[in-house]
């Protein structure tokens, strides 16, 4: 899908100098502070598809034997901004089925991710991917609004590196809002368990600005090109398994009691 490439407003000679020099503020403060231990490199998420523990408390007065634990596995490509990275494997657990008024209601239990690194760094050049001072990786975390019937959710993106604090997120205060449209028909791919495969995407979200990142916050959203109101895309194939919740092992019902 093409991506736009025209020229954000307000990008001044000034504000060029001033990221220009913030980059240099980056390789020297990593020259004097390295790490004692270098940033690990990501690794899998431990949740499988296939793991129901996450599964919610249902709501008051539902049939538990029309309500279904659904688990689904992914592993999204996310342009946003300047970057493109490939992240790595998230699930995420929710409930849905029939509400006592016949309405349809769904329950969000967790999700679970690890971070993927940034090429390039927090320079976008060799130097950060080379020194782990430098490093720059993103953590997908919930964003507090999901909407399983119709693909829409909320994801932050917290950005981590020995330079940053823990705080540095990409959609802080206001989180990203995805509205997924599927690219094609869904897939069954096993009957007992159930397991089907989906593919999706969204490229209309706006990505803002990362906030709470110290002195650094100005040259790393001009490294990041953010915020970002075009451009932007997020493809996500997955699969999801589901159980009925009169189907889940009886130690799980009765945590979910």
């Amino acid at each position: 899908m093409k991506k736009s490439t025209a020229a954000r407003p307000g990008s001044s000679p000034v504000r060029r100098v001033a990221a220009v020099a913030g980059v240099a503020v980056l390789a020297a403060t990593a020259a004097v502070c390295a790490p004692v231990a270098a940033y690990a490199a990501p690794r899998a998420v431990a949740a499988s598809a296939a793991d129901f523990s996450d599964c919610p408390p249902l709501p008051d007065g539902v049939d538990p034997a029309r309500w279904r634990c659904e688990v689904h596995a992914a592993a999204p490509r996310l342009t946003m901004g300047k970057v493109t990275v490939a992240l790595a494997p998230i699930t995420m657990t929710h409930a849905e089925g029939p509400m006592p008024d016949g309405g349809d209601g769904q329950v969000w239990g967790a999700m679970h991710s690890t971070p993927t690194a940034v090429p390039g760094g927090l320079t976008g050049t060799p130097a950060g991917d080379r020194s782990a001072a430098l490093g720059l990786a993103i953590r997908p975390e919930y964003g507090g609004r999901s909407d399983f019937y119709t693909g829409r959710f909320s994801l932050r993106f917290r950005l981590l590196s020995p330079l940053l604090p823990h705080g540095c997120t990409v959609g802080a205060r206001a989180p990203v809002d995805f509205r997924l449209k599927r690219s094609g028909p869904s897939t069954r791919i096993s009957q007992d368990p159930p397991v089907i495969a989906f593919s999706a995407y969204d490229d209309t979200f706006t990505a803002p600005a990362a906030e709470d990142c110290g002195p650094l916050t100005g040259p790393l959203n001009h490294r990041l090109g953010l915020p970002a109101t075009t451009g932007n895309l997020m493809t996500y194939d997955a699969t999801y398994t589901f159980k009925t919740y009169d189907q889940l092992p009886a130690k799980e019902v009765r945590r979910l009691r």
